[in-house]
């Protein structure tokens, strides 16, 4: 796809078309890439992971669409841990959860799991992954081992155009708040409990916190994007919690509202590969008594700023 083409989309799904691309397109065009939603999310077809270390031009094009779209996924990919974790590594550092144990030979890789008799999902709730470090990923992958034969999609929502939503004077207000975000909230630690009982690690009882602007900027597009979350953010830095609660409840309602949002349905095989920095996420509770394991890793990010 060319530069004045990238642009116009920009314009039609209302990306400000004076923003930078910050990577030059690829002169080589390899990938098919189809999207899936009007605000985010696409499809990469015709390819195999397996073979990326023999074709590092492809590698390029993936950063791009993921810059794009935000979220990107792939189908009928037969990766072995080894090859889920070389293919991550192409895009960033892999990084340990803090609160799980990785799977046998390779702790940057967790299982998440729901067995047939649990009710609860892991992180069955709209966040950013891991917002209570100091140093949030910049990336998540998922590789579907297991799926129910019907139910357990994955939700994501564009926090660049919840944002860019927002009335100019809200955008004003917001821009000098800063929030503490924490592992601890209730809703999701609840969502931990099952994995934490049969193979958390030393620090599964650790509470985690960090402070991170409401507003944070993109290190590589340079675009705004609204980074609270339901499941982690407590209140705003020097307000109480009784007086962050109508804001926040406001902002947790806006950032997940249908237009923002697109919808994956897993397959064995299937990836999802989302920019943390500007996505939020929600997998589906609505599988009861069928399996659903999944691989997941997340790439090392910066502080948000």
């Amino acid at each position: 796809m060319n530069v004045t083409k990238r642009l116009s989309q920009r314009r039609r799904y209302g990306f400000s078309a004076l923003r930078p691309l910050v990577l030059r397109p690829s002169s080589r065009r390899h990938l098919c890439v189809q999207r899936i939603a009007g605000s985010l999310g696409a499809e990469i077809q015709d390819v195999d992971l397996n073979l990326l270390p023999e074709n590092p031009g492809i590698a390029q094009e993936i950063r791009e669409a993921i810059l794009e779209h935000q979220v990107i996924f792939f189908r009928n990919q037969n990766l072995k841990p080894a090859a889920f974790l070389s293919f991550a590594s192409h895009f960033g550092k892999p990084a340990e959860y803090p609160f799980v144990r990785g799977i046998d030979g390779f702790p940057e890789i967790i299982q998440v799991l729901k067995q047939e008799h649990e009710t609860v999902n892991f992180g069955g709730i709209w966040h950013s992954d891991t917002s209570y470090f100091a140093e949030p990923p910049m990336g998540t992958l998922l590789l579907a081992k297991e799926v129910p034969p019907f139910g357990g999609d994955t939700m994501f929502a564009n926090q660049y155009a919840a944002y860019e939503g927002l009335s100019e004077g809200l955008k004003r207000t917001l821009s000098s708040l800063n929030a503490v975000n924490t592992s601890a909230k209730a809703d999701a630690s609840k969502t931990r409990e099952d994995r934490i009982r049969d193979s958390g690690n030393g620090a599964a009882t650790t509470m985690l916190e960090a402070t991170h602007p409401v507003v944070r900027t993109h290190p590589e597009t340079g675009r705004k994007a609204l980074y609270v979350s339901v499941a982690h953010t407590a209140h705003f830095e020097g307000w109480t919690e009784g007086e962050s609660a109508p804001l926040l409840s406001f902002l947790f309602a806006h950032q997940i509202k249908p237009e923002f949002t697109c919808r994956f349905r897993w397959e064995v095989g299937s990836i999802a590969f989302w920019d943390n920095r500007c996505v939020q996420h929600y997998p589906v509770n609505d599988y009861h008594g069928y399996r659903r394991s999944m691989l997941r890793i997340t790439l090392a990010g910066d502080k948000p700023r």
